[in-house]
């Protein structure tokens, strides 16, 4: 049965009469009638009687009312919650970021799209660049923030660059390098060194060992703030990227490295190329991108 039979009907039925309801509803009395010999074609039998002045409902109509109330209720309450989802009002975006874009750049977009967005639910998960694409890709995360060095591989992924990232070293504050200007891999080559595994092939020291530089791993912690505790008790230097700068405590000195020696990380919001992309996750992705602006 058509919605806008069965909108007629209630009209006809609530008004009784179908010169009132075509009123209502900017018809002609013909189209009325039209519409409900329609509906009663499709019901298999007479829904009002025609009396001399007005209609009254048959059991038939009065079984139907209830059931055509309920029908267009359910149709404005899908109408509403698909304006919703258009106006970014309602909904929800999955977003995943790696460990230090959590530090800085996703607490400040996530506030900056809940005062836009306060209806949206927001979700976070934290993981590694290359299980966040994978993710994206299989359609459990709406947005993620990436990072890489060089040219981007992130087959089937759709990248908006954001920020980049050079790393910097983190010493205890009273090291000996502590408030260089500057400082080369060479100049730490033979300090500890707090990383993130003990095969530096799989840090961010990677990028350097090309050169023939090899780091002592003395200490393993996955965790950013763990890493700057080692580090403020004498037990090791570290790299750290600088979207974790906010997270450093006092104890900790912060010097540039040579930037011919490490790469400058390129950090990127990837969406699904291939999934629709919902108005909240294209609204995230604009707050993404103002809020990695310096």
């Amino acid at each position: 049965m058509p919605a806008a039979a069965l909108r007629v009907f209630t009209h006809v039925a609530r008004l009784g009469s179908f010169t009132a309801a075509a009123r209502a509803l900017g018809y002609t009395q013909s189209a009325v009638s039209r519409q409900i010999a329609a509906l009663e074609t499709a019901a298999g039998g007479p829904l009002v009687d025609r009396l001399p002045r007005g209609v009254r409902l048959t059991a038939a109509g009065q079984a139907l009312l209830p059931h055509a109330e309920a029908v267009l209720g359910r149709l404005a309450a899908a109408r509403r919650d698909l304006a919703a989802l258009r106006e970014v009002t309602a909904g929800r975006v999955r977003v995943g970021a790696f460990a230090t874009a959590q530090a800085w750049l996703l607490p400040r977009a996530y506030a900056a799209f809940r005062g836009r967005h306060p209806g949206v639910a927001v979700t976070v998960q934290e993981g590694p660049s290359h299980r966040l694409a994978a993710r994206v890709l299989a359609g459990d995360l709406d947005v993620a923030v990436v990072s890489t060095t060089g040219s981007p591989d992130f087959a089937g992924l759709d990248l908006v660059r954001l920020l980049d990232d050079p790393m910097l070293l983190a010493l205890p504050s009273g090291h000996r390098l502590a408030g260089r200007a500057q400082v080369a891999l060479a100049d730490v080559a033979d300090e500890a060194w707090v990383a993130s595994s003990p095969r530096a092939e799989d840090t961010l020291l990677a990028p350097a060992l090309g050169s023939g530089f090899r780091p002592r791993v003395s200490v393993v912690v996955a965790d950013w703030l763990a890493k700057l505790g080692f580090v403020a008790q004498g037990l090791g230097v570290t790299l750290l990227p600088s979207l974790a700068v906010g997270a450093v405590r006092p104890d900790v000195a912060l010097v540039p490295l040579r930037p011919d020696e490490l790469p400058v990380r390129t950090v990127y919001a990837a969406t699904c190329r291939d999934l629709h992309r919902t108005a909240a996750a294209a609204a995230f992705l604009d707050v993404l991108a103002g809020s990695a602006a310096p």
